[in-house]
């Protein structure tokens, strides 16, 4: 088991007029080699979870576990949990800051002290996952699109060779195409790497395709927590705190509403199409 939150609480400002209590007993198991999706409204502690999940926020109740190791032992060493449990921020080319892609992506492992061979072939190898070419190696960052950035930026955490990626909003403000281009780079790193990835989305569409488990934040609590099916079964709940299912789930209860017998667990395009054959084939015979 990769992460154990346990009766995790934060509180914001405590004993100040600004006190906002951001988690309520959050009690998750994020296993080894998932790819989870967390999603909920502005403000309902998507961030601030994902934060506590390397040490970045301590609990003010509860405690973190990675891989056994209770992260607040004054003994427990939060710079190695950090290499291993690696979090690239919403807009995260803002923290490019070095003269070259190539250098930037080089000082994380140059901070763990790892001989200059190594540095060099983990930033190579990293930037070919995120699918940055020699050609843009030794190009200011500052001079890319913005979806080349963020690739730079993911690639940066990639060379510490995390065994824990965790992305919040990754695509926000890219076009379609940039946002598609992320998304299937991240879903290919997974696969082939085997490693755990938690993606933070406000995009429905988004955690349906690419996730295989999905936990829904509201006001500071997890309050559903299973396969996208099972959580979009609920989405008549989900309105009601500001959220929705997938468009095609709506379009599949239309068809059934209107005497066409589909199923209506349909969560992405491709599972729709493949129920609305499946209907029509049936039709047919």
């Amino acid at each position: 088991m990769a992460i154990i939150l346990d009766k995790l609480d934060y509180v914001y400002s405590p004993g100040t007029a600004y006190e906002k209590h951001a988690l309520k007993n959050i009690n998750l198991v994020i296993n080894d080699g998932e790819f989870i999706g967390i999603i909920g409204h502005t403000g309902s502690g998507k961030s601030t979870l994902i934060q506590h999940m390397n040490g970045l926020v301590k609990a003010t109740g509860g405690t973190v576990y990675y891989n056994g190791a209770d992260i607040y032992d004054e003994d427990y060493k939060l710079k190695d949990l950090r290499t291993k449990v690696g979090l690239v921020f919403q807009y995260p080319e803002h923290q490019l800051f070095e003269t070259t892609v190539l250098k930037d992506v080089q000082f994380g492992p140059k901070n763990l002290g790892l001989p200059p061979l190594e540095v060099d072939l983990r930033a190579y190898d990293a930037l070919k996952q995120v699918g940055i070419g020699d050609d843009l190696i030794d190009a200011s960052p500052f001079e890319l699109s913005g979806g080349q950035k963020r690739r730079v930026a993911i690639a940066g955490v990639l060379a510490m060779k995390p065994e824990v990626l965790i992305l919040d909003e990754p695509t926000a403000g890219l076009d379609p195409k940039g946002r598609d281009e992320i998304l299937d780079q991240i879903a290919k790193i997974h696969k082939e790497q085997k490693i755990t990835v938690i993606l933070v989305s406000h995009s429905m569409e988004d955690v349906a395709k690419y996730v295989d488990r999905i936990i829904v934040m509201n006001h500071g609590e997890a309050v559903y927590d299973g396969a996208p099916k099972e959580v979009f079964a609920h989405y008549k709940e989900l309105e009601q705190i500001g959220l929705a299912a997938p468009q095609v789930t709506y379009a599949m209860h239309a068809l059934r509403d209107a005497g066409i017998p589909v199923t209506t667990d349909a969560t992405t395009v491709e599972e729709a199409r493949d129920a609305i054959l499946a209907w029509y084939r049936e039709e047919k015979k």
